[in-house]
């Protein structure tokens, strides 16, 4: 049987060099280690961390299969999300990053840049700065040619941050059900390499 790693490495376009750590004016964005478990459990503990697409908060089990996923996917295709923790504490506020939109088999292959953040730290900015440093990343170090995004429909906090920060709005999408949620739909943004050299 294909495991969906597997499958996320088959569909994963070719990078030119893997992902690294990256320090913005405010967050430290480094890969995921298992110690890191306690403080992302707080974070995924607030129900509108996962509101879209699962209506609920994870539990610490959970959690923790998230991390482990996290980490084998970096070993695999040497990208992944990254954890974000606040430069000035060290505090781990959420995540965001770079992943193979497994949910989406439509357009695949494709990158996703994503993001997640714990709610006491919404409206200040940290997912825009950490979506821009992760397309500048994914084009400039990895060599990739595009890059989607894909905030379920019925978020309009999320697809702001695909515009904000220069991402083009194509279509919407549906993703099929899985064994966790029922079906939803996404609204599919893209920015090319060529995008983002003039918008640099």
């Amino acid at each position: 049987m294909v495991t969906l790693l597997e499958m996320g490495k088959f569909l994963a376009p070719t990078i030119v060099a893997p992902l690294g750590a990256v320090e913005t004016e405010r967050l430290l964005l480094r890969r995921f280690e298992l110690n890191d478990l306690d403080g992302l459990a707080a974070v995924f503990a607030h129900p509108e961390v996962w509101r879209y697409p699962y209506g609920r908060a994870f539990t610490r089990d959970e959690t923790s299969t998230f991390l482990h996923n996290q980490i084998e996917e970096w070993d695999e295709l040497g990208f992944g999300c990254w954890i974000a923790l606040l430069k000035a504490t060290a505090q781990p506020i959420g995540y965001v990053g770079l992943s193979v939109p497994m949910f989406a088999p439509d357009i695949l292959p494709a990158v996703e840049v994503g993001w997640r953040f714990a709610p006491t730290h919404w409206g200040n900015g940290y997912a825009s700065e950490g979506a821009r440093t992760a397309l500048r990343e994914g084009f400039e170090t990895m060599g990739l040619t595009t890059i989607c995004s894909l905030p379920q429909d019925i978020n309009p906090s999320s697809y702001r941050v695909c515009e904000r920060v220069g991402m083009t709005f194509e279509r919407v999408i549906a993703c099929p059900a899985t064994d966790r949620r029922g079906a939803v739909n996404a609204r599919l943004y893209r920015m090319t390499a060529a995008d983002w050299t003039q918008s640099a």
